[in-house]
């Protein structure tokens, strides 16, 4: 991570966005977006997560999100970006039926060679930016920014109709990933 992404306040509740380096739709087939989705339970089971929101779209991932007494939140994401980076690689090296392979790991190296912290490959952008929630106008701000992406986007009419995001736990039905409520 970048010497700018910094988290001040260990105890706040921050809204972040990974994008995917130069902003490549990777999120388009079901089986790159299970692995975001089982690494956030992962992060909220084993590395102290707290997550209020998240939506993930074609090239980019909102949260809004906290650290368990005890844990880092630099720390939690920093592992789940590598970790979800690695796994999206291989997947897209071994799926042969991927007619994009070529292009997104030829980008993905491009971008890694350009950054020193990196070995081979970079698929999320280091300039995630985190903004520290720290008055209820802001957080619902963001949170309704969050959930309105796809509909934004064209993608759905209704927030709770996109199955990548919270909006359906928001709207009282069970989504894909358990939240924690903002009150």
């Amino acid at each position: 991570m970048d010497q700018g992404y910094k988290i001040r306040n260990k105890d706040g509740i921050y809204y972040i966005t990974f994008a995917v380096v130069e902003w490549v739709d990777a999120s388009t087939r079901k089986e790159y977006v299970e692995i975001v989705i089982e690494s956030l339970k992962y992060c909220q089971n084993e590395k102290g997560l707290i997550l209020y929101a998240w939506c993930l779209m074609s090239n980019h991932l909102h949260l809004i999100i906290a650290a368990r007494e005890g844990y880092n939140l630099s720390d939690i994401l920093r592992d789940f970006k590598k970790f979800t980076s690695g796994k999206i690689i291989k997947a897209i090296e071994e799926n042969k039926q991927e007619s994009r392979r070529n292009w997104m790991l030829w980008i993905f190296k491009s971008a890694g060679k350009r950054n020193k912290k990196n070995k081979n490959y970079q698929f999320w952008r280091q300039n995630n930016q985190p903004k520290e929630l720290v008055t209820n106008h802001f957080m619902q701000e963001k949170l309704e920014y969050i959930h309105n992406n796809p509909v934004q986007n064209g993608i759905v009419s209704k927030p709770e109709d996109y199955n990548y995001s919270s909006a359906q736990n928001y709207c009282g039905e069970l989504g894909l990933i358990e939240v924690e409520f903002i009150e």
